[in-house]
């Protein structure tokens, strides 16, 4: 592990001096001038291709979710309405990272049926010696299940593909619309937790093992409020939720309606606010908030072209020197023309879903100072040419929302996953990175990734 230490160092050390360079060239191989017709690719050299997996179709992959453990190599991506043979979750083996497959695929019944966005977000769980996949799922209005949040599959069996079976659904007919992201906790009084948004100004909390054992009616034990109330977009977007090891407290990260939000949800059922992130420049809307390990410094972003990724310090607000900050300390991209999606941090490094700018990687060893360390482009699309609105299938349009949709890391050896919604699954390494684990870098080992035996406190310093 040290020895990991020591080879991230050394990327991170070069990442320092080539940061600029790197985006100094990025921006010359893409000059204004016909730039709506070029299409990026290749990348850094430090970013290795393993295997590349196309699934679905034009905007069909959404988020990425990959199992932790060892002997589970699976990876779960969401499939929205786009994928031809209909929404739902993709199940892919990387026991051989160079060689990808797809072992199952989950399909919604009636698949023709359905309109709205799909399959969105997955997350994995271990309960009880059992483990489990999440898919949340949004269908518009008027269409079969638009009270469906989310599927839940019991994935014990795999890689037996006839092993893999529907166990729960939950849903949520007072808010119809479904569950955008979801995020899955193990908390730190032993409970197994699913955070969802939904279609009004507050996130769901629910007890999976209340899921898994039929009573998904009785399972929601909290709600925490977008302290915007009614206000135009007052409703959750995307979240984290993490252990402080310092306070010893659930923290609950929300991306939503006025900015960005921490809650401490120690005791789930009364949520209390710590401080928020509001009255920004350019920020009206969360999409992503996530925090370093030690919950001080937050990566942020904000859902339209040209915006950056915004770093804030948390830290006058956690202590009680302000009730909201309003400025950033500073803030990255990969190209301003574009706009970086979903993200992952294991500082000092930050793993970033770029839309048309595909994997990127920066870190934020100095947070003043974000620097470029590795890219590789995926989208293999012109620019402006995404997103252009749902009807039955999504179609191309003029926006920069293509491409890159979601990323994940595995930290006991350091594998990169990332979904493209127009190219499908990549499975990358990067130089230097086998590992992560946040007490080699003298941090509290807290990343998105949960340790379902034993829990927060004692994952914080194992």
């Amino acid at each position: 592990m040290r020895g990991a230490l020591r080879s991230a160092a050394a990327v991170l050390a070069a990442g320092l001096w080539i940061g600029a360079p790197a985006m100094l060239a990025a921006q010359e191989a893409h000059p204004d001038m016909g730039f709506k017709s070029e299409v990026k690719a290749g990348g850094s050299p430090n970013i290795h291709v393993l295997s590349h997996l196309p699934v679905g179709g034009y905007f069909a992959a959404a988020d990425i979710e990959m199992e932790q453990a060892p002997g589970r190599p699976f990876v779960y991506v969401s499939m929205m309405v786009g994928t031809p043979d209909g929404p739902g979750t993709d199940i892919v083996d990387v026991s051989d990272p160079s060689h990808a497959r797809v072992i199952y695929k989950y399909r919604i019944p009636n698949p023709s049926l359905h309109q709205g966005s799909g399959g969105m977000d997955g997350k994995y769980f271990k309960l009880n010696d059992h483990y489990y996949y999440v898919q949340s799922f949004q269908f518009q209005q008027g269409t079969p299940d638009a009270d469906l949040g989310a599927v839940v599959l019991d994935v014990t069996g795999l890689p037996d593909p006839k092993k893999v079976k529907v166990v729960a659904e939950i849903r949520n007919p007072d808010e119809p619309g479904g569950f955008h992201n979801i995020f899955a906790y193990r908390a730190s009084d032993g409970r197994d937790l699913l955070f969802t948004t939904v279609s009004g100004d507050h996130a769901n909390i629910y007890d999976l093992a209340k899921v898994v054992a039929g009573h998904p009616d009785q399972a929601l034990i909290g709600k925490i409020p977008d302290p915007v109330g009614q206000a135009q977009r007052a409703f959750y977007h995307d979240f984290y939720v993490g252990y402080d090891p310092a306070t010893q407290q659930d923290k609950f990260y929300g991306a939503g309606g006025g900015g960005y939000f921490v809650y401490d949800v120690t005791k789930p059922e009364s949520p209390k606010l710590l401080t928020s992130i509001q009255g920004v420049a350019g920020v009206t809307w969360g999409h992503t908030f996530t925090p370093d390990p030690n919950g001080r410094f937050a990566v942020t972003e904000t859902e339209y072209q040209y915006a950056p990724l915004r770093l804030f310090d948390l830290q006058p607000g956690l202590e009680g020197k302000t009730s909201t900050i309003n400025h950033a300390i500073s803030a990255w991209t990969a190209d301003w023309r574009d706009l970086a999606h979903n993200h992952e941090v294991r500082w000092p490094y930050v793993f970033v879903s770029g839309y048309e700018d595909g994997l990127q990687v920066f870190t934020m060893y100095d947070p003043y100072h974000p620097k470029t360390v590795g890219w590789h482009y995926t989208c293999g699309c012109k620019h402006a040419d995404g997103y252009g609105g749902w009807q039955i299938l999504p179609k191309h349009g003029t926006s920069v929302m293509q491409g890159a949709f979601g990323v994940d890391v595995r930290n006991r050896d350091g594998l990169i996953v990332l979904s493209d919604s127009n190219s499908g699954l990549w499975v990358f390494r990067m130089d230097g990175f086998s590992s992560w684990d946040g007490n080699d870098w003298g941090m509290p080992n807290i990343s998105s990734v949960q340790d379902w035996d034993h829990g927060p406190a004692y994952q914080a310093t194992h």
